[in-house]
């Protein structure tokens, strides 16, 4: 198809002489051959053998680049990269099932290996934090029903533990708890370790848990639980050990401190968390004593349990689920190991 424009014209030209052209021809490149030793000489060194001369961007070219200049960040500010650290956000799905807690708010950090400890008022304090059960641990029931000499007698390896009539597992909410708990300490210059943070199948047993705060030769051990009694009782009891002799168990050098570590924590959960001592344990001190829990009977070190509420209670249960809630309640459980640690 033939197009007819401005700039052609279809008609055939009229016969030239041969002359006109040629000198149109010579004319025409003159300038060329002129621009081109112009360029020659731009871009050669003297005598033609030095470094070529840069001759200087174009300004529409560096405009119109889509190449980032050396300067410019790699990612713009505000972009969401992957592995940016969010802060508190959701961590794994629990394994027991499917929790409706406030899930959002699951703290997950973990500090790096081998971080030093901040300087703080705690330095060189070491504390063991024991996140009660495991998510896992209904999978190996085999594994956690192995009875484990506590001293006193002999009791399961561990259990699963409790949840909330909507399936927020007590061992989530342990894990979550300690690892705020962790980064409060830590904040505070102490050094933290935890009995399992999510990194293991199952356990550990109950004997085990106790051997880790031994070994780590504690100032302070807390074990992190929540409760599953009846509908109806609420609140927040401390556990502590009582005096036990019996197998390998021995806690006469531990029962004083643990019971100020106790009452320190109760103190300053309620100031924290504004939850009152438990209804159905304690006579309203959020105090008891016992012999029977393995944990406590094989510890060397001052050692206390906090049951933090009770997860069958609807009232209860809406502030376990809660992660602001669970914040504060990390936040009185640091207030009383700090002021026990303190003196």
């Amino acid at each position: 198809m033939s197009y007819v424009g401005p700039e052609f014209d279809p008609s055939q030209p009229p016969r030239r002489s041969i002359g006109r052209p040629l000198t149109v021809a010579v004319a025409a490149l003159v300038p060329t051959c002129l621009a081109g030793w112009l360029v020659y000489q731009a871009t050669s060194g003297p005598g033609g053998d030095g470094p070529a001369r840069s001759l200087p961007a174009s300004p529409s070219a560096s405009a119109g680049s889509d190449r980032p200049s050396a300067s410019s960040s790699s990612s713009p500010s505000g972009s969401d990269e992957p592995g940016e650290d969010k802060g508190d956000e959701k961590g794994e799905d629990d394994k027991g099932g499917k929790g409706r807690g406030d899930d959002d708010n699951d703290s997950t950090t973990k500090p790096p290996a081998g971080r030093p400890a901040a300087s703080g008022p705690l330095k060189g304090k070491v504390v063991v934090i024991d996140p009660g059960h495991n998510a896992g641990n209904f999978r190996h029931t085999t594994e956690i029903n192995r009875l484990v000499d506590i001293g006193t007698n002999r009791k399961e390896c561990d259990t699963t533990g409790t949840s909330t009539n909507d399936g927020y597992t007590e061992a989530k909410f342990t894990l979550d708890v300690s690892r705020r708990l962790r980064t409060l300490l830590q904040a505070q210059g102490a050094t933290v370790t935890l009995t399992q943070d999510g990194d293991r199948p199952w356990g550990p047993c109950v004997d085990e848990r106790a051997r880790i705060g031994n070994k780590a030769h504690a100032d302070a051990v807390v074990s992190v639980h929540a409760d599953g009694s009846g509908a109806g009782n609420r609140g927040f009891h401390v556990i502590m050990p009582a005096k036990v002799r019996s197998g390998g168990a021995d806690t006469s050098g531990i029962v004083a401190p643990s019971k100020e570590l106790g009452e320190r924590i109760a103190g300053n959960f309620v100031s924290a968390t504004g939850s009152r001592p438990s209804n159905y344990i304690g006579k309203g001190t959020g105090l008891d004593t016992r012999s029977d829990l393995g944990g406590l009977n094989l510890s060397t070190v001052p050692k206390v349990f906090i049951e933090c509420g009770n997860m069958r209670d609807a009232k209860d249960a809406a502030r376990l689920t809660s992660g602001a809630w669970r914040q504060k309640a990390a936040q009185g459980i640091s207030e009383g190991i700090a002021g026990f640690l303190r003196g």
